[in-house]
């Protein structure tokens, strides 16, 4: 079911790691008095600090900056809050060109704060925890180069990441899960596995997609296909590339335009790489007028897109340049939008639930300062998504304001088999695109309305969803999803013949199955095919030759014994019926 993770402990953590972050540039700034300071928020998982060095820090280097907070949570230093004039904080910082910038972009009129504890005093706008004493247990992990202020063009800084927790407890699980995480990297598990690729030669963010992955991306998308057809979606495949004029129409060329590619020009007409799907689904939607009585129209793509990600962003299958996206877009009347969100959730927890995904956290972001549309618009479709949300027991977050300006949306992040959260599905309504396009249907009245449309993306990606999946299973799909369910193992090279035939047998029940007849020593091959996650392995010798049957080994070491060819078949469709 829907989970939502305790707010307070939330705040907590946040407030133990925004101090852990001021200790820890307390103590960076002694050590290195010629370091200047930057900025050091919390963050989900911890905290960072950025500082302009002369050098890079070492990890030698870190290990006694760590050792020397202690000191400073051992004097249980208050942290106290202060405000100044801008002035008196210009003059307080005069030797810090990095925190000058920032008193420089405060608005007239704003408050200037500052945290201080024992004599360390730092910009900043809180909150904190009471004393330094109250900061239980910390670990700085990494340093990393980092642009200030995210720009290529300014300089680099040196960051330091660490987190911080309210216990040891709580530390200890989380390095363990580091740890694990380490282990379930898709990046490594994709070379391992043999699943995916990326080339300096074809470009960084650019997949390569090998065939035992793509068979795993197959059936995820031929899943997701059938899902939709019986949810009532008509599937449609549109154009990699369009003309200028219709992203200027769309309002991408205007808002977007930094993360797309760069134009071609085609007799005389710019051409670019489109960055979402919606525009072509609008133009479907108008290759015919619709009344009343057709809506909802919901139209849905696996499309391709490509978005100019910046090179330090960019990282294995999660962040990438090309990229398929479970694409749909619902045009309905307002009457229709509670159910057709409703019907958006349906899908969505059938499909994550699926995919092995049981924990959840949804987020509820309404209408900005700036938006585009009617108020009474955004109302109805606001509270036609938390109504959904009550309606369905589902606890969720509220981000007021955090809409996009054309629009309110539902946000799920799934928790995976180590506790972290990933942000996959978005339902988004939108105001802009179809006032942009001119869409209309007839109403009951005869007259032309203005239908509501709904953006909706429920595994987000089929890229980043893979690395998802892949980390999620430690690269051990469940037997559904295993690109190779079972391989067929030949004792010598006199059991050939049988190996086959139980390769056929396989084949004919729809099961993925190859045959590892290399002249190799039996326990290697079964060492190799647990090593490559396969779920189950079939040796076969004289004894199961005469017999029609095969010795199972799992993949997690169990020794099934021999059983009937049938059996096994039947116990792996099994497996898949139940998506074990």
């Amino acid at each position: 079911m829907p989970t939502k993770t305790d707010p307070v402990l939330v705040e907590l953590r946040k407030r133990i790691r925004h101090s852990s972050a001021h200790v820890m540039a307390d103590v960076v700034t002694k050590m290195f008095p010629n370091v200047k300071l930057g900025i050091g928020p919390p963050t989900d998982d911890g905290f960072y600090y950025d500082f302009l060095a002369p050098e890079p820090f070492t990890q030698e280097q870190l290990a006694d900056i760590e050792r020397r907070m202690k000191d400073v949570v051992a004097r249980d230093h208050t942290f106290q809050y202060r405000e100044y004039p801008r002035d008196k904080a210009q003059q307080m910082n005069a030797d810090q060109p990095l925190k000058l910038e920032i008193i420089e972009g405060i608005p007239e009129g704003e408050v200037i704060s500052t945290y201080k504890h024992g004599d360390f005093e730092d910009l900043c706008a809180g909150p904190h925890v009471e004393s330094t004493g109250k900061i239980a247990a910390y670990k700085l992990l990494s340093v990393a180069g980092a642009y200030w202020r995210g720009d290529e063009k300014r300089p680099m800084l040196q960051r330091i990441y660490g987190t911080a927790f309210e216990s040891q407890a709580a530390l200890d699980d989380y390095l363990h899960r580091i740890e694990e995480a380490k282990k379930r990297d898709h990046r490594l598990l994709g070379k391992e596995l043999d699943l995916f690729s990326i080339h300096d030669e074809t470009g960084p963010g650019l997949i390569i997609w090998h065939p035992k992955g793509a068979r795993v991306r197959g059936v995820v998308e031929e899943f997701w296909k059938r899902e939709h057809y019986k949810a009532g979606y008509d599937l449609v495949y549109t154009p990699h590339i369009g003309r200028a004029n219709l992203w200027q129409t769309s309002g991408h060329l205007d808002f977007y335009k930094d993360n797309m590619f760069a134009a071609m020009e085609m007799e005389g007409q710019d051409y670019y790489l489109k960055p979402m799907n919606c525009p072509f689904h609008i133009m479907y939607y108008r290759t015919a007028m619709h009344s009343y009585r057709e809506l909802p129209l919901r139209t849905g793509e696996l499309g391709t897109v490509y978005r100019y990600e910046r090179g330090g962003v960019v990282m294995g299958l999660l962040r990438v340049r090309g990229l398929t996206q479970d694409d749909a877009h619902i045009f309905c009347r307002p009457d229709q939008v509670e159910a057709e969100v409703n019907g958006v959730l349906d899908l969505t927890f059938l499909l994550l639930t699926s995919f092995g995904f049981n924990e959840f956290e949804v987020r509820l972001s309404t209408r900005p300062e700036k938006f585009v549309g009617r108020p009474d618009q955004w109302d109805l479709a606001t509270e036609s998504l938390r109504r959904t949300l009550i309606q369905r027991k589902v606890e969720y977050e509220v981000d007021e304001g955090g809409g996009a300006f054309y629009g309110p949306k539902i946000d799920i992040h799934i928790r995976d088999a180590i506790g972290r959260l990933w942000q996959c599905t978005t339902v988004q309504f939108d105001f802009n695109l179809p006032e942009r396009f001119g869409l209309t249907y007839v109403g009951e009245d005869g007259k032309e309305h203005q239908p509501y449309m709904i953006h909706r993306a429920l595994l987000g990606s089929m890229e980043r969803f893979m690395g998802v999946l892949i980390e999620h299973y430690a690269g051990a799909f469940p037997v559904w999803l295993a690109p190779v369910q079972a391989v067929v193992i030949p004792i010598a090279d006199r059991h050939q013949d049988y190996a086959h035939k139980v390769l056929g047998q396989l084949a004919d029940a729809g099961l993925r199955a190859k045959l590892d007849d290399r002249n190799e020593r039996m326990n290697l091959k079964i060492r190799e095919s647990q090593l490559q996650k396969v779920p189950y392995m079939l040796v076969v010798g004289d004894r199961e030759a005469q017999a029609g049957a095969a010795a199972v080994r799992l993949r997690s070491g169990e020794d099934l014994r021999a059983l009937p060819i049938a059996d096994i078949v039947s116990r792996i469709q099994q497996d898949i019926r139940d998506r074990r």
